[in-house]
């Protein structure tokens, strides 16, 4: 059995953690404010391995050697950091930071959808085909396609939402690649994620000089913004990811995907001043339940037979064991 405080720490971690990714598009959006997409990027990037390669130092692990494993990394820091971060930061250019947040919660349907061609020893089920295709209304409906008629900013906002859903669609792709070729591999998480942003820094710096020009407007909110971006919400919050999946397991701790996008819209609304439509929240409502069907969720939880009656459990307000 659990220990009560190893419990707590546990649940403080998995709250912390949805407190800081969904912070991430806050912080993206006040790090514009002094930045270009790309520099917001490099920044998070470069101070989310360091906090790492101090973690890699103080604990005394050991860096991978072979260069099989490097290149594998080089793959997964370039489609879960560099693409997504950047497209994230592009479009909140154009995108407030809580749609973004919301559009965040597409990554299991972006996952499912390649799934079978990434993994192709796995093929889709009924439970999954039905999550799918709610997911996908629930994108429908996040996008607001009926603006088409008459507005004139859809034509600037519906690129940004492609962005998102572009990141999200990375996010899905890398998470497949490391199942299939770094979750066999014999090294800790900690070690691999420290390897795995070390190697995006390199792609990031290697691309500077061509996307991440432009004037720099510094200020104590951007520094601090883009700093917390990196440390906390590109660094630390994996340590705490790893925390929660050990515990958990990792069914329970992707309901993290749930809470994200509601710190997201909160911290957009009352800090930023950001105005959410109606259908943005039900679009990822909906989202949320295909990804719940996608799990089977639903399904076991319609399909659990009631507990046999006994003499004594017909009291009511009597708890019954299950």
């Amino acid at each position: 059995m659990q220990s009560s405080g190893k419990s707590s720490a546990t649940v403080g971690a998995f709250l912390a953690l949805s407190l800081v990714w969904g912070a991430s598009f806050l912080f993206i959006k006040v790090g514009l404010g002094g930045l270009s997409p790309a520099q917001v990027v490099l920044g998070r990037i470069l101070f989310g391995a360091a906090a790492l390669a101090v973690i890699m130092l103080v604990t005394r692990r050991r860096w991978p050697r072979e260069l099989r494993v490097w290149a594998h990394l080089a793959v997964v820091g370039t489609t879960f950091c560099v693409i997504p971060f950047s497209l994230f930061a592009g479009a909140e250019q154009v995108l407030p930071s809580s749609l973004a947040s919301i559009y965040n919660a597409t990554t299991p349907i972006m996952t499912l959808l390649l799934t079978p061609l990434v993994l192709r020893t796995e093929r889709l089920d009924r439970a999954r085909i039905a999550g799918l295709a709610i997911g996908i209304a629930g994108v429908v409906v996040l996008s607001g396609p009926w603006r088409l008629i008459g507005d004139a900013d859809l034509s600037t906002t519906l690129p940004a939402q492609l962005a998102c859903l572009g990141a999200t669609l990375s996010y899905g792709f890398s998470g497949l690649y490391l199942r299939r070729f770094v979750s066999g591999l014999p090294y800790d998480a900690v070690t691999l994620a420290s390897a795995q942003l070390a190697m995006a820094a390199l792609v990031s710096l290697l691309l500077a000089p061509f996307l991440a020009g432009g004037p720099v407007a510094l200020s104590p909110a951007v520094v601090l913004s883009v700093t917390a971006l990196g440390v906390l919400g590109t660094g630390v919050a994996y340590i705490w990811y790893t925390r929660v999946i050990r515990e958990w397991g990792p069914v329970r701790a992707s309901t993290v995907t749930y809470l994200t996008p509601v710190v997201g819209v909160v911290l957009g609304v009352l800090l930023l001043g950001e105005h959410v439509h109606w259908f943005e929240p039900v679009g990822g409502a909906i989202v949320i339940l295909g990804i719940l069907t996608s799990q089977g969720m639903l399904h076991r939880r319609l399909a659990r037979p009631l507990p046999p009656a006994t003499p004594a459990a017909k009291g009511p307000g009597e708890p019954v064991a299950r």
